[in-house]
């Protein structure tokens, strides 16, 4: 595995302290592993950052990466959602983030992303 590809409901769970995703991103900090977070799964979460702090330390860490959604990127992932014949935009950029790189995805939603690609690689949180 080259690493994880963030959706909302793993930074939402990470936001929440949850120990299973603490851990999850830990153990992947400690093997070296990619973390990538696509720029549209931030905007899904992000309210306010005075309430966020514990976010908006994962977002600031060097070993993240947010991956901006440009006209390329975007004109697949709305593609994506033709072809499979969903409307989530988001979470086609989750997959197509992950399927580039050939990471696992951290979710809490695996049906809308099973959907989009079902041979993902999903932990689900």
């Amino acid at each position: 595995m080259a690493g994880l590809t963030l959706d909302a409901g793993a930074l939402i769970a990470f936001e929440r302290a949850e120990r299973g995703v603490i851990a999850l991103l830990a153990r992947a900090v400690e093997r070296g592993l990619e973390i990538v977070i696509p720029a549209g799964v931030v905007a899904q979460v992000w309210r306010d950052g005075r309430r966020q702090a514990r976010l908006a330390r994962l977002l600031a860490a060097d070993e993240v990466e947010i991956v901006v959604l440009d006209d390329g990127r975007a004109r697949a992932a709305g593609q994506l959602c033709g072809v499979r014949r969903t409307t989530d935009i988001v979470d086609a950029s989750v997959v197509l983030c992950a399927r580039e790189r050939g990471h696992r995805i951290v979710t809490s939603d695996p049906d809308d992303l099973a959907r989009l690609d079902p041979a993902a690689s999903l932990i689900v949180v």
